[in-house]
């Protein structure tokens, strides 16, 4: 036995087309019976038309199936048409395209090569595509509220620290209060409300406190980089100087070297 024999998909897609392929020729051999009925009662039956309606040996005597009663007997007859391909041969096909496949290596380096197939955990979870969705799509604020709250007050800080009004403060406070009130009160289950009620006079005032820090922070980094930048200037501005002043040392030296020789001439 193959690996490909303990694939339990592929087992399941063979089952299928070997069950399709039996009721094709099911329905091949009952079609086939049909046919001889057909043709052994239109051998007995009488040609000829009676008040619109064909008797059974007409269409046998008359050149086949094919023949529209009425016709001319030399009227061409239809061509029969073609039988669909079987289940096993549209089976065979596909494992031909499959192994094509592999061949040029359209199945290398997966995602998941390697890796358990995520969902098959043995046991069935009838919201499995449900969180599916939540997780590819990254769905966020369909958490039982209480979750949902737990979340929002861990990020109540960092989302006040944005705000600029202690108007907007105060309401963003009082929004949550309602919020955990609100989560007291429902009776749908679920787990339970842990999130504990904000003072808004405390939070405005923590609010102040982190801001001025973050502000006096802001000065003071902007001081040391002001000193950084002026020590900077300094510096070249001295790496600028020295060439002039070994300039003018050149000339006052060739001045007196001059000066002690007597002069040009």
């Amino acid at each position: 036995m193959t690996m490909q024999d303990h694939d339990p998909q592929r087992r399941a897609l063979q089952y299928r087309l070997d069950r399709l392929a039996e009721q094709e020729r099911n329905a091949d051999a009952a079609r086939d019976d049909d046919a001889v009925a057909a043709g052994g009662a239109g051998s007995e039956g009488r040609a000829g038309v009676d008040g619109g309606v064909v008797r059974g040996g007409g269409a046998a005597r008359g050149g086949g199936a094919g023949r529209v009663p009425g016709a001319p007997e030399d009227a061409p007859t239809a061509p029969p048409a073609p039988r669909p391909p079987s289940m096993a041969a549209r089976g065979s096909f596909a494992d031909e395209l499959v192994r094509q496949a592999m061949a040029r290596g359209e199945f290398d380096d997966l995602p998941l090569a390697g890796k358990p197939i995520p969902g098959l955990t043995g046991r069935h979870d009838p919201d499995w595509w449900l969180k599916a969705l939540i997780e590819r799509e990254q769905i966020t604020g369909v958490l039982p509220e209480a979750l949902q709250l737990r979340k929002d007050d861990a990020a109540l800080d960092d989302r006040l620290d944005q705000e600029r009004t202690e108007e907007r403060v105060r309401e963003l406070v009082e929004e949550l209060n309602a919020r955990v009130v609100a989560a007291r009160r429902q009776l749908l289950g679920g787990p339970p409300v842990v999130t504990p009620l904000r003072d808004v006079e405390s939070e405005v005032a923590r609010w102040h406190e982190r801001r001025r820090a973050r502000h006096a922070e802001a000065a003071a980094r902007a001081e040391e980089e002001a000193r950084s930048a002026a020590a900077e200037h300094r510096a070249a501005g001295r790496r600028r100087s020295w060439p002039r002043v070994l300039g003018r040392l050149r000339a006052a030296a060739h001045a007196r070297d001059r000066s002690s020789s007597g002069g040009p001439g």
